[in-house]
């Protein structure tokens, strides 16, 4: 590792202006100091004059390295490579926080951190790696060392970078995933007390951490899942701020916070997933985990620059609800003898075809349930991997690593699988692979984007794949989507009595959602007709023929049953 401290030195340049000062006539031995202390910024094109500038300039004595970044016009990223490469010290765009830098941010107060722009990367028995970005301030690393009472590495990395290290850092430090308490109502007090609480701060980390935001946020988790949310959007607009909650499919406006407010909540939200909180101008998604008592709710967040703000998406993931019974999510003991009967075979494909957020992972998820795992080696390739299931070996796509459905399910086939789950075909490379998979002993169970079951054969003709591979490998397709259930307590009606609103439901009728099916099953009729290329329309009446029963009625039948009611059916299916 280089040096811990740069040999440019902010002290030199002052001193020498100083002494320039106390001189009455600057001769030629100050002259040719300038020249030479110049000349040890080799690579930054800057002349005695503009180093003696540099030295009276305002804010110099501070922070000499951002006045010279200033007087030269340069870039920080270049500035930072060449001083790297004049002075041996290694330059990281994105320097990585490691487990050992703890030791740093328990002994380094914040205020120093923030302020001299320096954080800890790691530690070790030699000393401690420090990332900063102001490299001209050798008072501030002499001061390090005392408080670590150990060696100093420097780094150098661009401002944006050291800042995130220090909000990370910190954040972990302080319990950063917190467990929310069961009791905590969402009232309007804790929204007035946060909103009183910003005051005229824009320190965005100042606002993340204090008590009143991080107690409003808690609120806002816990009430989305006492009312069982699967998203919360924080949707600021032009005179307003909206919290919604997706439950049961269908957004509800969940309360209006004052619009001061949305600067805090996105800062704690981005805290709280580790993402940059100083980038306010482009995409960034991440994650978290909460207990709420006994439950574990894994958090992926999305995050996006709008005119009026960024606007937040959560999807939650609370573990201990899913539905992993075919009983459960509604499909029939008649179909789900049809699907478990190619399921159970050796060697094939099967698809589960729908609109995203139609539950086909978690109908996925309940078929895999009925499988034998302890004689067949069971392995998934997911994107993200939602719930994780006992036996079953999942891995997750990340396109930042060069993990992709393709070259994932590549890999896959590498493990000995007698089962593959492929969470959804998106490109003719992954179908091929799935196809080929199924026709080489292996049995193939993947999601596909159609409006119905035979509309699924002509699609995968025109991702690319030869009618004849269709033939040889698909077995059946099930297609289907969900329903809001009638809420039992107050039999869809919203309300208990006139006066009292069903709690139950939450005034809506409904309470939870059951999944409507159709199952295609492969015969030679349809066969013949995917060699012929024929049309979904043609597939469709082919089926028909032979007794497939349309989504339709399926979700009459469950009309009869009470389960639900026809206005829900024409919403979905219209």
């Amino acid at each position: 590792m280089a040096e811990r401290r740069a040999p440019i030195r902010g002290g030199t340049a002052k001193q020498l202006a100083v002494r320039e000062q106390t001189l009455e006539a600057p001769g030629t031995l100050v002259n040719d100091e300038w020249t030479r202390l110049a000349r040890s910024f080799d690579g930054f094109d800057i002349s005695a004059d503009q180093l003696r500038a540099l030295a009276r300039a305002p804010g110099s004595d501070d922070e000499p390295w951002d006045v010279l970044l200033s007087m030269l016009a340069i870039d920080e990223h270049q500035a930072l490579a060449t001083l790297a490469k004049r002075t041996g010290m290694p330059f990281e765009a994105e320097p990585k926080l490691e487990d050992s830098a703890s030791r740093y941010y328990e002994l380094v107060p914040g205020t120093i951190s923030r302020s001299h722009h320096v954080a800890g990367i790691s530690a070790d028995d030699m000393g401690v790696t420090i990332a900063t970005a102001q490299p001209m301030q050798p008072a501030i690393f002499s001061l390090l060392e005392e408080i670590l009472q150990s060696p100093i590495r420097l780094v150098l990395a661009p401002r944006a970078a050291v800042q995130n290290l220090i909000n990370r850092g910190y954040e972990q430090r302080g319990d950063l995933v917190t467990e929310i308490i069961d009791e905590m109502p969402l009232d309007e007090r804790a929204i007035e007390t946060a909103a009183g609480s910003i005051g005229q701060s824009t320190d965005l980390l100042q606002l993340a951490r204090q008590t009143p935001v991080i107690r409003l946020v808690n609120m806002i988790l816990f009430e989305a899942l006492r009312r069982r949310a699967s998203d919360i959007h924080v949707h600021p607009q032009e005179s307003r701020l909206v919290i919604r909650f997706r439950i049961d499919g269908i957004l509800h406006d969940a309360f209006t916070p004052p619009p001061t407010l949305a600067p805090a909540i996105s800062s704690r939200m981005k805290v709280m997933t580790e993402l940059d909180i100083a980038n306010r101008h482009s995409p960034q998604d991440g994650h978290t985990s909460v207990r709420v008592g006994q439950r574990k709710v894994d958090i992926r967040l999305s995050c996006i620059p709008t005119v009026y703000g960024e606007r937040l998406v959560l999807r939650l993931l609370d573990q201990t609800q899913t539905q992993l019974s075919l009983d459960d999510i509604g499909m029939t003991k008649q179909m789900q003898g049809a699907l478990m009967d190619v399921i159970d075979r050796p060697t094939g494909m099967v698809l589960v075809t729908g609109p995203t957020g139609s539950g086909k992972t978690t109908t996925l998820y309940a078929a895999l349930g009925r499988i034998d795992r302890a004689t067949r080696n069971v392995m998934t390739i997911e994107d993200p991997v939602e719930y994780h299931l006992d036996g079953i070996s999942q891995m997750q796509v990340n396109p930042k690593r060069g993990v992709t459905f393709a070259t994932g399910l590549r890999s896959l086939l590498r493990q000995d699988p007698d089962v593959i789950l492929v969470g959804e075909i998106r490109d003719k490379e992954t179908a091929q692979l799935a196809v080929q998979a199924s026709l080489t002993g292996h049995f193939v169970l993947a999601t596909l984007h159609t409006n119905d079951a035979p509309g699924s054969i002509p699609r995968l003709i025109d991702i690319g794949i030869e009618p004849y591979l269709i033939t040889s490998s698909l077995l059946g397709v099930l297609a289907q989507r969900l329903l809001r259930r009638t809420c039992v307590a107050c039999g869809g009606k919203g309300s208990l009595n006139e006066h009292q609103r069903c709690e139950r439901c939450f005034g809506t009728g409904y309470r939870g959602r059951l999944a409507v099916y159709e199952f295609m099953h492969i015969d030679d009729t349809l066969r013949r007709l995917t060699e012929a290329r024929a049309d979904g329309v043609s597939l469709r009446e082919a089926a028909l023929d032979a007794g497939f029963k349309p989504m339709r009625e399926d979700a009459m039948h469950k009309v009869e049953m009470g389960v639900t009611d026809q206005s829900e059916v024409y919403r979905v299916l219209h």
